[in-house]
């Protein structure tokens, strides 16, 4: 029996209606069972890297397939004589000019949409220069970026190769090269001393004796952060490894008299529109100390001393009013991606006005504790004494109760 003649057969056909129905049903009660059985959560697994990278091979199997039958169909209109074929450059063409409006549609929505989750404005001084210089840079490679790709796909689609005309021979133009190397020249120029100017009015500071930064010391440790407050003379006292122990685990030098009124904090309570002085120093490893909002960030290395200044220029509570949020808070973080142990190393920052800050400061207590006075033979502090009236009164108190007692 030839091969047309069993399709066109009656009895195949009934077989092939029959197996259709059968499929069908079988198909529908799988859905059926599908639907009855308990929803599985996938949310875990969309979150596996083995998942995407198997539909990466999945894509990229398609794409085989595809093209091994094109040009299987190429092969075949070859091999029964017949011309025009698929024209390759036409669809590279096109796939240009589709790639060229996606991609503008993708800058688009990338300012729209990720735009928005930018941080919100510097609350320092130094910041809101930091952030001038970032969006003219964002504003002018942006305007490049758009301009050189529509450049580049537009040739590409409007010149691709025509059997009815010869391209243009244009080896060298003087003027076009004078444009395309004076002009980027120009505004590199431009855009590197707007960072170098930056960058010495953030650290090279003339210190104004009337009015000196406060002093906060942070020393970072796996995994946490010691804040340090100067006492009534406003100067962090010294430190040294050497004297580091299970008591004095900062390694306080209390041969400094300037360390012995130094104060520890739980978080970093800063005054606003004044000048911060931050000391950064680590006991193990590098970490990375860094404040989003004031646009600070900077490494704290072991055996030495790393400063930065900055001044505050938002409270708390006018940041939570300008986002909206009740819960805002000013972190600061470790910037270092060694492990969840270095994002979780995370203190709040409180900026306030002068009197909460001198109000807050005044309940906060001494690093140099009695263990430590022991420790450095220093004189410990007396215990609180009774005054003598209190005692007196106590005194007369009892022997009146007692009198009565004798009295009933």
């Amino acid at each position: 029996m030839s091969l047309r003649k069993f399709i066109t057969n009656k009895t195949t056909a009934a077989l092939a209606v029959l197996l259709t129905v059968f499929a069908n049903t079988s198909a529908f009660a799988q859905d059926a069972a599908a639907a009855a059985a308990p929803k599985v959560d996938m949310g875990e697994v969309y979150k596996s890297v083995i998942f995407y990278i198997l539909v990466f091979l999945a894509v990229c199997l398609f794409i085989a397939i595809v093209g091994k039958a094109l040009k299987v169909y190429e092969l075949s209109r070859e091999a029964q004589g017949k011309d025009g074929g698929i024209n390759w450059n036409r669809v590279n063409s096109s796939l240009f000019a589709l790639f060229l409006v996606l991609g503008l549609y993708g800058v688009y929505w990338e300012y729209t949409v990720h735009g928005s989750m930018l941080l919100p404005d510097a609350a320092s001084i130094h910041g809101k220069r930091i952030d001038d210089m970032f969006n003219l840079t964002l504003i002018i490679t942006t305007i490049v970026f758009i301009a050189t790709h529509i450049l580049l796909f537009g040739f590409s689609y409007i010149y691709k190769y025509s059997a009815k005309r010869k391209a243009y021979y244009y080896p060298h133009n003087n003027t076009i090269e004078k444009i395309w190397t004076i002009v980027p020249a120009l505004v590199l120029t431009v855009l590197v001393l707007m960072g170098f100017l930056t960058w010495r009015s953030i650290f090279f500071k003339v210190e104004d004796p009337n009015h000196k930064p406060l002093q906060i010391e942070v020393t970072s440790e796996q995994f946490k952060w010691s804040i340090r407050y100067p006492g009534a003379d406003g100067v962090v006292g010294h430190k040294n490894y050497k004297l580091t122990t299970a008591s004095n685990t900062l390694g306080i030098d209390f041969s400094d008299l300037k360390s012995r009124d130094d104060l520890m904090a739980d978080e970093m309570v800063i005054p606003v529109n004044k000048p911060v002085k931050l000391i950064l120093n680590s006991k193990d490893v590098i970490h990375s100390f860094y404040m989003p909002h004031f646009r600070v960030q900077l490494n704290t290395v072991p055996g030495m001393q790393t400063i930065f200044e900055f001044t505050p220029t938002k409270t708390t509570a006018q940041m939570q009013e300008e986002t909206n949020d009740p819960n805002f808070k000013f972190l600061f973080y470790c910037a270092k991606i060694c492990g969840a142990g270095h994002y979780n190393m995370q203190k709040d920052v409180r900026v306030v006005s002068e009197k909460e800050y001198e109000e807050w400061l005044a309940k906060q207590k001494t690093y140099l504790n009695d263990d430590l006075r022991k420790q450095f033979n220093l004189p410990v502090a007396p215990a609180p004494v009774k005054s003598v009236s209190d005692s007196t009164a106590k005194d007369s108190a009892a022997v009146k109760t007692n009198q009565m007692a004798l009295n009933k």
